[in-house]
């Protein structure tokens, strides 16, 4: 970066000073989990507290990290406040599943995320993203683009993973996302208070409505494509859904578990990367120095190399863009763990049922790993810097065998995406472009990103 060109400090919870009483943990908790760290937890390699009577580590020292996720990730499970929020919606989905019917789910859906068999998608990606495109006037209109990415990642992954083959949901699909995270996606007080799980959690009864509706999408979809492979299996498409009904056996996964499966990638599955994608495009409208980087080399890639699989190798700046907006935004800002027997590292002593937090949201920020840890700075991730960035200290997708199955996927989708909006159009911030980040589930931009959508005067086309 020029060195004359001061970078881009986006939004964020300043870290406390002071910690907060219990009635007020219990306020920030539900209301926005992020701002309640305070500067040691910015600065320490791990600090220890209680919260409730409830033991918790917070770990941020690298090696630390790959001790819970890797080495003696046997000794972890998942934390029960994270499953009381998550389970509701997912089930046994992979993200929720343990022991053995996790195994099963790995096992199902792994073949469908190899690198190579990613790669096939990419016409498909470049193709929707396309035709999104066509949506966007370019006269300078300002479109609400949080829920614009989720709109365009959820019609990729229908694309992609189920043949277009998915119930075509009714209104604003993005809007119903959002609302399932503001209504299902959030720690309720009774959580924290550990109140029997038979007791209703208001905060999410408001949320029943909104997941039947999901439910339903997912239930009409299943059987509408097994009725297909009964009466003409030769035609029913060989993707992703059609995978996981052939895994509908007595050692493989039930209907319930290949539901919640769907569920998963339909809801989680897009959700993630359409953050990040609309964070990117924030925080290059905010440092036009590196979106000016990025549309120059979108310009040259998307003129010259016609197959988009190329796109992510030969777009390393636009790459880097994109991790950087999810160093500082993490698509899902904490991974979550109980210890099972007791544990230790050095001189940290991790008693038998202790919630361990590793929290990509601290750890991409903290003090001890990062320079100038609050700015937006994609250079970092240049292929000639990568190297001083630790395998620990950046997780946006995960770590050990929990590792995020579809990153692959993501990363070469938000690439194509990226190049395919960012050479057609220029993204502007408005006097209302006020977001501030609220973690629910994943990190979303409460007040939206409402963006200024301008045809660009040099609009390349895509080479022949």
């Amino acid at each position: 970066m020029d060195a004359t060109v001061q970078p881009f400090v986006p939004p964020a919870p300043a870290p406390r000073t002071s910690p907060p009483g219990w009635l007020e943990v219990i306020r920030i908790i539900y209301r926005n989990p992020i701002e309640l760290w305070g500067e040691p937890s910015y600065t320490k390699p791990w600090i220890s507290a209680a919260f409730f009577n409830e033991r918790m580590v917070l770990a941020n020292d690298p090696d630390f990290i790959r001790h819970i996720l890797v080495d003696n990730a046997r000794n972890y499970k998942m934390a029960r406040v994270r499953q009381l929020v998550l389970r509701p919606i997912l089930r046994d989905g992979l993200l929720t599943a343990e022991g053995e019917v996790w195994k099963r789910s790995r096992k199902a859906v792994a073949p469908v995320f190899t690198p190579r068999h990613a790669q096939g998608f990419a016409d498909i990606m470049l193709q929707r993203s396309q035709q999104f495109c066509d949506r966007f006037d370019g006269d300078g209109s300002v479109h609400e683009i949080a829920h614009a990415m989720t709109d365009l990642t959820y019609e990729i992954l229908s694309a992609t993973l189920f043949s277009d083959q998915i119930s075509t949901p009714e209104g604003d699909f993005g809007y119903r996302v959002e609302r399932l995270l503001e209504t299902m996606g959030r720690v309720d007080p009774l959580d924290l208070l550990k109140a029997p799980e038979w007791i209703p959690r208001l905060t999410r009864l408001r949320g029943r409505k909104v997941l039947a509706f999901f439910r339903q999408i997912v239930s009409d979809t299943m059987h509408a494509r097994m009725e297909l492979m009964q009466r003409d299996p030769d035609n029913a498409p060989q993707d992703f859904l059609t995978l996981l009904l052939q895994q509908h056996k007595p050692d493989g996964l039930t209907l319930g578990e290949i539901e919640d499966n769907i569920i998963t990638f339909i809801g989680a599955g897009h959700e993630t990367t359409a953050r990040a994608l609309g964070w990117t495009l924030y925080c290059l409208a905010k440092a036009p120095h590196e979106r000016d980087l990025v549309e120059a080399e979108v310009d040259r890639v998307v003129a010259e190399e016609p197959n988009p699989v190329h796109w992510l190798e030969k777009m390393p700046y636009t790459r880097a863009a994109f991790e950087e907006a999810m160093r500082l935004y993490p698509p899902a800002p904490s991974i979550n763990r109980a210890a099972i027997e007791e544990d230790r590292f050095r001189d940290a002593v991790i008693e038998p049922g202790t919630t361990v937090l590793v929290m990509p949201w601290i750890l991409h920020r903290h003090r001890m790993l990062w320079d100038h840890p609050d700015a937006f700075m994609p250079s970092r991730f240049l292929p000639e810097n990568r190297d001083s960035i630790g395998r620990f200290q950046y997780l946006p997708f995960g770590v050990g065998p929990r590792i995020c199955i579809g990153a692959t996927f993501a990363l070469q989708e938000a690439v194509i995406a990226l190049g395919v909006l960012m050479s057609r159009y220029r993204f502007d911030c408005t006097p209302k472009t006020n977001p501030w980040p609220v973690q629910k589930l994943t990190v979303q931009p409460e007040g939206g990103l409402p963006m200024r959508v301008t045809l660009r005067s040099a609009k390349p086309e895509i080479a022949a």
